[in-house]
């Protein structure tokens, strides 16, 4: 009988996945261990004792960065015309002697932008120590009477949130819950005659659809809502060779292309003479 050597303590064959593991185990096992390390310290960030290490190493690191000289000397400005300068240093978060790269540019753009006049804005760190501001600066356009209250508006319509109107009192008034919308529209029309523009005290939006103009706080001319330039000049020109406005007249209406309607003021009536008084006679009994 022929003997089979090894026969009876056969050596087990290693399986192709403990092949794969002893060539490959120690490319796979680093990456594991990297991620592991690295999900451990995002974890640990997260933690109040995680967030002061990092806290206190983001401040070394500023502090680090003012003594190679990364600090704020100049703030530059472009646009300014309203905003107070204190006020733009507040919300830039910045003054002399801030490392400028504490000032985040995002954070100081939504916070100038959050400005009642400014419209939008531009921000960078200029290094070693400048920070430039571009600022677009909303402009006042009319005041606007709706629900009671009266607010100061830009072209757009926007509400620029103010508290004191009395430097605004020249400006045109628009009335009507949707006259903000449609002002700049008006007021363009308008400013085609000046002369006649400067008489207008009041613009009242009627139907969301057209307008009634208060001149000279008296007369009220109601323009069309197809064509309103026309009518206007129509107006103008009027006004140019016959005064029309000038006269004892409530009410111009110029909504038909082809006609004007004018209503006067209604006459006061007049006093009717005192009775003459007769003599008085005697007579004799």
């Amino acid at each position: 009988m022929q003997r089979v050597k090894g026969s009876s303590a056969r050596r087990r064959r290693p399986s192709p996945a403990s092949i794969l593991l002893r060539r490959f185990g120690l490319w796979v096992g680093v990456p594991v261990l990297l991620a592991g390390g690295l999900y451990g310290g995002v974890q640990w960030s997260r933690s109040p004792p995680g967030q002061s290490a990092l806290q206190y190493a983001a401040d070394r690191m500023l502090d680090c960065t003012a003594r190679f000289g990364l600090v704020v000397n100049d703030v530059r400005v472009e646009g300014r015309e309203t905003t107070d300068p204190e006020t733009i240093l507040t919300a830039l978060g910045a003054g002399p002697g801030t490392p400028i790269l504490a000032v985040s540019p995002k954070r100081a753009k939504e916070q100038l932008e959050a400005l009642p006049w400014v419209g939008s804005a531009v921000v960078e760190r200029r290094l070693p120590d400048t920070l430039y501001v571009r600022l677009v600066e909303r402009k006042p356009l009319a005041l606007w009477q709706h629900s009671g209250k009266i607010e100061l508006i830009d072209r757009e319509g926007a509400v620029i949130p103010v508290s004191h109107l009395d430097r605004f009192a020249k400006l045109p008034l628009v009335v009507g819950d949707d006259a903000a919308s449609h002002a700049a529209e008006l007021l363009d029309i308008l400013a085609t005659e000046p002369d006649l523009a400067a008489r207008v005290s009041a613009a009242i939006r009627v139907g969301d659809r057209r307008w009634n103009l208060r001149i000279d706080n008296a007369i009220d001319v109601l323009l069309p809502a197809d064509s309103p330039a026309s009518a206007w000049a129509q107006l103008a020109n009027l006004e140019r060779s016959s005064a029309i406005l000038k006269r004892d007249v409530q009410v111009v209406d110029v909504r038909l292309p082809d006609r004007l309607v004018v209503r006067v003021n209604p006459e006061a009536p007049k006093e009717a003479p005192p009775p003459k008084k007769g003599r008085l006679s005697a007579k004799s009994t």
